[in-house]
């Protein structure tokens, strides 16, 4: 499937998103305020960046004891994933600033992550938000591991009865796969489908990039640690694989809870391409908000919490989303349009772990009741 073949009914359900934006572009010009970072966001950045990169800092201080070094690491994939989720995020969505040169510049912080900001822009602004849940679209529900099944459009193994128990250490090895082996066959998989050109470059230029980048990851978080730092070699390694553990699986289980339910309906082209849904409407059905009373749970994950937000308005900074939520909420409903949302953080991530298990028991994967 091509995604350049791929579109989205423009006669379905058309005047709900024209409404909603009318109604939240009132919004910040009746308040007289940006959609992009304020004050709050600007502290927030460093905050997040502060929570990485000062345990780090400590590591190279001789003389403590081997259980302090070791949760600095833990805490800087506790940071890890708070940048990548609350800043990164923002910025390479064009949604941090104004300026596309300083988006550019706080989204490549992602380099001290050990990912690529252009792969990750096609992943995720390119093909997640653009074909949310669409089966061979979307990598977000198609993982390169054949042992997790997140649609019910894929072919169900034996294996995947047990996907619910064992997905959790999968989670943890995001990050991991983001500075070893993922973003090179990412590359060569974007340039096969021609899609590195949406972001402004080559792919002589950004293979070049992602190689400068990985030496200084390398040099950075690796090879500096293992030489200087006061901890024994052996709470280094432990200590950088809990790192990136710590933070892959913060990471996965903020953004699966929120595509990956028994809401979700996983539309499928019809052999046109055509997709019988409005894009706006698709993220409503296949996208859903939890814990949305919860403020510093909210701070930490970067106002991830409001992914139909998110999804709808991915070009607004976060800190807006539980602002424009019941905006948002209210003419769904005038509309006779779904929006899910979970009080609770745990709650969703309850029915996240009961659709692996109906995804990996039935090739339909019934909803849950």
């Amino acid at each position: 499937m091509n995604h350049q073949t791929v579109s989205f009914s423009k006669e379905t359900n058309v005047e709900f998103y024209k409404t909603l934006r009318s109604r939240v572009n009132s919004y910040f010009k009746d308040n007289n305020i940006t959609r992009h970072a304020n004050a709050a966001m600007v502290i927030k950045t460093i905050v997040m960046l502060a929570i990485y990169l000062v345990p780090f800092g400590f590591l190279f201080v001789s003389g403590l004891s081997s259980w302090v070094y070791f949760v600095c690491w833990a805490m800087m994939g506790v940071g890890m994933a708070g940048v990548g989720l609350s800043v990164m995020h923002d910025a390479n969505h064009g949604a941090y600033s104004r300026n596309e040169n300083i988006n550019k510049a706080i989204g490549n912080v992602l380099i001290l992550l050990g990912g690529s900001a252009v792969n990750w822009k096609i992943q995720h602004n390119v093909l997640h938000h653009t074909y949310t849940n669409v089966t061979h679209l979307d990598e977000d529900i198609d993982p390169p591991s054949k042992l997790l099944r997140f649609t019910p459009h894929k072919k169900r193994f034996a294996a995947h009865k047990f996907q619910h128990l064992y997905a959790w250490f999968f989670y943890g090895l995001m990050t991991f796969m983001w500075f070893s082996t993922k973003d090179f066959k990412q590359a060569v998989r974007y340039k096969n489908k021609d899609l590195i050109k949406t972001q402004g470059t080559t792919y002589g230029r950004h293979l070049s990039y992602i190689i400068l980048f990985k030496v200084i990851y390398v040099g950075l978080f690796i090879v500096s640690p293992f030489v200087w730092s006061g901890g024994s070699w052996l709470v280094t390694l432990l200590g950088f694989l809990i790192m990136h553990f710590i933070a892959g699986f913060i990471l996965s289980i903020i953004f699966q809870p929120a595509h990956v339910v028994p809401s979700s309906n996983y539309p499928m082209p019809d052999e046109s391409g055509n997709i019988e849904a409005d894009w706006a409407v698709n993220q409503l059905y296949n996208t859903a908000d939890f814990a949305p009373k919860s403020k510093w749970f909210s701070w930490y994950v970067g106002g991830l919490n409001f992914q139909v937000e998110h999804h709808l308005f991915p070009n607004i900074c976060h800190v807006h989303y539980s602002k424009i939520a019941d905006i948002v909420k209210a003419t769904a409903e005038e509309y006779n349009l779904p929006y899910y949302s979970y009080k609770t953080f745990m709650g969703a991530l309850a029915d996240h772990t009961k659709m692996l298990y109906n995804l990996g028991h039935y090739d339909q994967a019934p909803a849950i009741h």
